[in-house]
């Protein structure tokens, strides 16, 4: 069987590389081995953070497998997959070719692609029966999303009236009407106004009277309903704008993408956050056992809420404090651009150019402010922090129009929209977010944000922290 085979040949593998490593290669190899031989859906589990070798136990199973396999990855994990990946499998005398292009391969090579190329292959119809591989779920809902992201930017307008010179009076006076709508919202740190669908609704009817449009015309119009939401994205210094629209759950949207066809997902999420509208039937947890070795954690009682205006000023003479005499990499993670600047500049101030802002060079003992989605973007390519400073929690802002939207529709439903959406995804990215410094070992937490100790739910915060030891008082590390 599939599995015997892909066990045998792993077990080999890691033999001649002289050591195991991550200790769940063999059953995640037997287990993708079934699923690929069985044809049915399967979820694996990972802590964050896992050590990156186990790629090479999902490959294992796919070069042995004679199906038609998609394998949707990530650009880190593609040059992963080519420059470190596929060369220890040909150094085991196993081959695993792969085809990259919009159009599939005519055998059962392996069609690697990324995401926005899965939305056009699942559009096309060109994924047929193949059997989809994809190890990264944690990302899956937000990069399908931006790949099906229907934007109109200010060349858009242009093409369309020199293309349809009839409507060319109304068109403009559309865009004008849009135009001052947008720009009359008071300006946000993300750049982002809301757009209702009654802004839309004049250019919604306009445009089905018009003909023939050219693109993106016609994917922004198909891109309709309750499960869509719009925004603008401003220029305020060129005064300009460009419109967006995105579905609030993307997979309700691509029907069929997931639960008709064959399917392996991997995932290192750091909390339960179910895909929408999917239930693997297989799903095996091979998460790490709790470390024997707790994080020491600072969070002392009786901290001002990040909305408080003294909040800023606790923040800073927290951060200086432990950032003090520490000779190694801190990591202090804020969102809000507008708090974590100052904060930046303000140490800066004190402790000169070891403090950056989301800089991929930091000196030894540097200090690098970062807002969270940098962070994981780039927590693999730095050096282990000996410390992670949390500022707010990690917690999705309903001015971010996305947010807003998704919350919105889980109010009209009755449902608990900030225990059942906000804090899942919270507590997935804080965990993630701390990969590093647990694969380190020896560095400290800190959560300077007072609803950790003042709310009912920061008790589930804590637990997600766990194993932990408390730090009362600070001392130089």
């Amino acid at each position: 069987m599939l599995e015997a085979r892909a066990h045998q040949q792993l077990k080999q593998l890691l033999r001649q590389e002289g050591g195991v490593g991550w200790p769940h290669h063999l059953t995640l190899s037997r287990v993708v081995g079934r699923s690929l031989r069985r044809g049915d859906h399967c979820c694996l589990q990972l802590a964050p953070g896992s050590d990156p070798g186990w790629l090479v136990a999902l490959l294992v199973p796919m070069a042995l497998a004679a199906a038609p396999l998609v394998l949707v990855v990530s650009e880190p994990m593609r040059r992963r997959l080519l420059q470190v990946e596929l060369p220890r499998l040909r150094a085991a005398g196993l081959t695993l070719p792969c085809w990259e292009g919009e159009s599939p391969p005519h055998d059962t090579t392996l069609w690697l692609m990324n995401h926005h190329q899965l939305v056009k292959a699942w559009r096309g119809g060109s994924l047929g029966d193949r059997h989809l591989v994809i190890p990264e779920e944690e990302i899956l809902e937000a990069r399908l999303r931006t790949a099906l992201d229907q934007r109109l930017a200010p060349q858009h307008w242009d093409q369309i009236r020199l293309s349809l010179p009839a409507a060319d009076t109304s068109l403009l006076e559309l865009h004008q009407r849009l135009g001052r709508r947008i720009l009359s919202h008071p300006g946000t740190p993300s750049a982002q106004v809301p757009l209702p669908p009654e802004d839309e609704a004049p250019l919604r009817q306009l445009l089905p009277l018009l003909g023939p449009l050219p693109s993106p015309w016609p994917e922004w119009m198909a891109a309709s309903g309750p499960g869509w939401t719009s925004w603008a994205t401003v220029d305020r210094q060129l005064l300009q704008w460009e419109l967006h629209r995105v579905p609030l759950e993307p997979l309700e949207v691509m029907p069929g993408l997931l639960d008709g066809r064959a399917l392996v997902l991997v995932g290192q999420r750091g909390a339960p956050v179910q895909l929408t509208g999917f239930t693997p039937l297989v799903s095996v947890d091979l998460a790490d056992p709790p470390l024997s070795d707790p994080l020491p954690l600072y969070a002392p009682l009786r901290q001002p809420l990040p909305n408080s205006p003294q909040y800023g000023e606790h923040l800073l003479d927290h951060c200086r404090r432990l950032v003090l005499g520490q000779a190694g990499l801190t990591i202090v993670l804020v969102d809000d651009a507008g708090l974590r600047l100052p904060l930046a500049a303000a140490l800066a101030a004190e402790f000169g150019t070891r403090v950056c802002h989301q800089d991929t060079a930091p000196e030894s003992n540097g200090v690098i402010c970062c807002g969270w989605n940098w962070w994981l973007e780039h927590q693999e390519r730095l050096p282990v922090p000996c410390q992670v400073v949390v500022g707010p929690l990690p917690i999705a802002s309903l001015e971010d129009p996305l947010t807003a939207a998704r919350v919105m529709r889980l109010r009209q439903q009755g449902r608990d929209w900030f225990r059942e959406l906000l804090l899942p995804e919270a507590l997935d990215r804080l965990q993630r977010g701390l990969a590093s410094l647990r694969r380190g070992g020896a560095g400290r937490l800190a959560v300077l944000d007072g609803r950790v100790r003042s709310r009912s739910w920061g008790r589930q915060v804590l637990r997600a922290l766990e194993p932990w030891v408390a730090l009362n008082r600070l001392l130089p590390g």
